[in-house]
Parts: C-alpha cells; structure tokens; sequence
C-alpha cells in the first residue's frame, strides 16, 4: 500500500489540464474503513514560453505511519509551444525515515534521447548513485503528459489512445487513455457521478493495491479540472476515491 498510493496521487492531479497561467488543486484521497490516506497539491504556472509544474504528495493516518512519513514532490521544467508544454527536465524527490532519493531526467530534444541519473542517501551518506540513456524519447514528461491531453487526445471521441512519457519508465514510457463509448457513460456516472464531465480511464500498467493493471475511471469537469477519480472493486475494503477538496 505505501508505495502504491503515490502513483495514485500523481495520476490524480496529472489529470489536470488548464491554459491559465497560474493554477492550484488539492485532493484528499480515501480507501474504504482506512479512511483518508494523503493529501495531494498540484501547482502550475507558466512565464512567457516558460513554465514550471510542482506536484507533491505527503501521507495521513495509518498511511503515515507505515511509510516512515513519505513524501514525494515532482517538478517539471520546459518552454511552452504553440500552446502545448514541452519538458526540459523532471526531478522527483522521495523521503521517508532518514531515506532521502533524487531522480533527474534531461530531455534532448535535438538529439532526442532522454538522460536519467539518481542519489540515494540514507541518514545523509549516499548508497546508490546511476546515469543511464533511456531506451525511448519523448517531448512529454508524466506531468506535461496530462496539461497537454486536449491537443493529444479528442476528450469527445471514444477510442483508446497510447501515449509515452519520460518518468514512466518502467513500462518503457507507455501510458494509455480510454475514452468510453456512449453505451459505457452510464457505468462512469454510477462511479464518478453525474455532470458536466468528460470521463476517461487511464492505464498506467502497474500493480496498484488489488487492481493488475492500474486502471483509474476518472471525471474531468468544465474548468478542465480532474474532480473525482475511482480505482474499483478492491479485495476486502471496496473502492479507492479521491475528491478535489480545492
């Protein structure tokens, strides 16, 4: 559970697409009789043909516990396109305890090959430390992956997208959005609940909690704003939901 819930915290407020140049949202996410689990905060804020993306995630309740108090902060850095982010760089910092990592990707455009290095620390001593060239290359990171759906993905037409971003290296980049059929909207309003909401599913290809694949139903409101998202039908304890609380 620990070291899931955090990709679920950065899917949750990845599914964030606005064209303001400042934004900020916060979800609370709950599991069934374990009850709220964290606290996520996402801010965005563009300068010029520039623009920074911050996402942190910090534990509550019994989630804080066993995880020693984790927290993870992810920022992207780039420059802005024809109004689509393009990624330069995301750092990803993870603590808990007295353990502390950093990963850092480069993007090379030109070049198109994307650089990641990592430092492990514990109690302040370093005990890992790699720089490796990835297998694949990609103009998106995971966090400009979700501002710039709207320009990769027609959110009114149903179909099954593959898309690839830098910091989802363990399925070598893959990520896949499903936007329902007509027929399916039905099964999203029952779980997300009814409005005025493009509803999509996304894959992420890992393990989270009782569900194989990774599969969270989510429900994007006018303002372009994820508002509610759902991981469904765990063992034992139900559904996963996360709510926008601001």
């Amino acid at each position: 559970m620990k070291k899931n819930i955090w990709v679920l915290f950065l899917l949750i407020l990845l599914l964030t697409m606005s064209e303001a140049k400042t934004l900020n949202a916060t979800y609370s996410v709950s599991y069934g009789m374990f009850g709220e689990l964290g606290i996520s905060e996402a801010h965005l804020e563009t300068k010029d043909d520039t623009y920074v993306i911050e996402v942190s995630a910090r534990t509550t309740g019994i989630v804080k516990r066993l995880s020693k108090n984790r927290r993870e902060k992810y920022v992207s850095r780039g420059h802005i396109v024809d109004g689509m982010f393009v990624s330069d760089s995301l750092e990803v910092f993870r603590s808990y305890g007295n353990k502390v990592s950093t990963k850092h990707y480069t993007i090379d455009h030109k070049n198109k090959k994307v650089t990641k290095s990592y430092v492990k620390k514990k109690a302040g001593e370093i005990y890992g430390k790699e720089s490796k060239i990835l297998d694949f290359y990609s103009r998106d990171d995971l966090l400009t992956l979700y501002f710039n759906l709207p320009d990769r993905v027609d959110l009114n037409k149903a179909g099954r997208y593959e898309l690839t971003a830098v910091g989802a290296e363990k399925q070598n980049g893959k990520v896949t959005i499903v936007i329902p059929e007509a027929k399916d909207r039905k099964r999203y309003e029952e779980s997300l609940g009814k409005g005025d909401f493009h509803y999509l599913t996304a894959i992420v290809y890992q393990k989270l909690f009782e569900s194989s694949r990774g599969e969270l139903m989510i429900a994007i409101g006018k303002d372009g704003i994820a508002e509610k998202a759902v991981l469904k039908d765990l063992i034992l304890y139900g559904d996963l939901v996360a709510n926008r609380v601001k």
